[in-house]
């Protein structure tokens, strides 16, 4: 079994999310965790994948209603500094955009990983993820998937995290 086969323990819904810090392309260092309020964090598979560039232009579409409902909103990567702002600038992304996702942080955080295809990119990288973090540092919201292609809809994610937020809606999925 190689290293990104090795699967940590399922990080639930409810759980503190950990504090683990990226840098961004914007220079600063970012912890999702230590930031205030609401917070949606993307983890996307790299440059090298459309369907994440596709998604990432939906969630830069809709970034000005989810800043409305006081939510801040970022994406992490396993891309380089390079990849990440080249892509970042290309697509005109103006959410935080982090790199250098690590192998150990994709198994903090439960994430699916795969192994590099020489073809697209030379890392181990994250397959999609979604968390949503409540002002508690509760994960509220968790969304993982093993294939690019299965995400969950972002307008039907805000709209649920405005019911959310007006009702006090408890964090769904804890049961054991």
């Amino acid at each position: 079994m190689t290293e990104t086969q090795m699967r940590s323990s399922k990080f639930t819904a409810g759980d503190t999310f950990p504090e683990i810090t990226w840098p961004t392309v914007a220079g600063a260092p970012m912890t999702v965790a230590s930031k205030s309020g609401w917070r949606l964090l993307v983890v996307y598979r790299g440059k090298h994948c459309g369907l994440c560039k596709e998604y990432l232009n939906t969630l830069n579409s809709l970034l000005d209603r989810f800043r409305n409902q006081k939510i801040m909103v970022a994406a992490v990567s396993a891309d380089t500094r390079v990849k990440a702002e080249t892509e970042a600038r290309e697509q005109g992304w103006r959410f935080d955009v982090a790199f250098d996702l690590s192998v150990e942080d994709m198994h903090s955080l439960g994430l699916y990983i795969s192994d590099p295809d020489p073809s697209e990119t030379d890392r181990p990288f994250a397959e999609p993820g979604l968390f949503v973090i409540n002002p508690e540092g509760g994960t509220q919201v968790i969304s993982m998937s093993n294939a690019p292609f299965a995400r969950p809809d972002l307008a039907t994610v805000l709209e649920g995290l405005k019911t959310a937020q007006e009702k006090h809606s408890p964090i769904h999925g804890t049961a054991t």
